[in-house]
């Protein structure tokens, strides 16, 4: 039987046009007022859950100044950085990824103008498993409902794990209220995100991202569903309602 380790031989995850769609944004990634608005407005919820989840798993204090303090961190699909700086900040050593170069430019000089010590990499997780490269803490954003091949892209980002280690993953579950919420409302109602950002189709129940993590040796741990307030235009976590997106923590034992 071909496993996924074998199919990326052959199947290229990064999407050319989602490449192209990125790049256009790279310009306002840190204007919180800019078409990147969603993500500076989810940000301080995943940042205390990926804290969290990274302090319980290694026995860190999530309250102490640099909580993550030595431990090595990948953030795949880094974008401009808006993770990988707060990650820094709190003490992990990061490798920021990404496959568009004009996002990677952005998150270089945006970091050296914070005189912040971050590995920046235009390159895909493939890459880096033929490197042999492993972390304490992946980190699989908003990236996984762009890529040409998830299954083959969950293996890699699985592959990248170090024993012992976390994964962390947000994205879109695929179901009808996410295409009106995420798609009809964040594109053409609001214009939270420039138009054709989504696709429906390639969203991911959590089942799924489980069942393609689970042959390559990582549990899912914690979900968790992401809930807008468009009131106070605040993001909470829910374990109850998983319906629009959602967070994931799986973890290699």
């Amino acid at each position: 039987m071909t496993t996924t380790r074998e199919r990326q031989k052959t199947h290229a995850t990064v999407d050319p046009a989602e490449v192209e769609k990125f790049s256009a944004l790279a310009e306002d990634w840190w204007d919180p007022e800019g078409r990147s608005r969603a993500l500076h407005r989810l940000n301080p919820v995943r940042l205390a859950y990926i804290r969290d989840r990274a302090c319980r798993r290694f026995g860190r204090n999530p309250l102490a100044e640099r909580p993550l303090a030595g431990l090595s961190v990948l953030d795949v699909g880094c974008g401009g950085g808006l993770v990988t700086e707060p990650l820094a900040r709190l003490g992990a050593r990061v490798t920021g990824l990404d496959a568009t170069p004009a996002a990677i430019a952005v998150a270089e000089a945006h970091a050296g103008a914070q005189d912040l010590e971050i590995e920046y990499r235009q390159a895909t997780a493939a890459e880096l498993v033929a490197e042999g490269r492993a972390f304490d803490l992946v980190l699989a954003l908003e990236i996984v409902e762009h890529v040409a091949e998830p299954a083959v892209f969950l293996a890699d980002c699985a592959a990248l794990v170090a024993p012992g280690g976390g994964l962390a993953l947000s994205t879109f579950n695929r179901t009808g209220k996410a295409f009106l919420l995420g798609v009809v409302a964040a594109e053409y109602l609001l214009r939270w995100v420039p138009q054709g950002t989504h696709d429906w189709r390639r969203f991911l129940r959590p089942s799924e991202v489980a069942g393609a993590l689970r042959p390559e040796g990582l549990t899912v741990r914690d979900v968790q569903g992401l809930v807008y307030n468009p009131l106070t235009e605040a993001w909470r976590l829910s374990r109850g309602d998983l319906d629009v997106s959602y967070l994931l923590w799986a973890e290699r034992d």
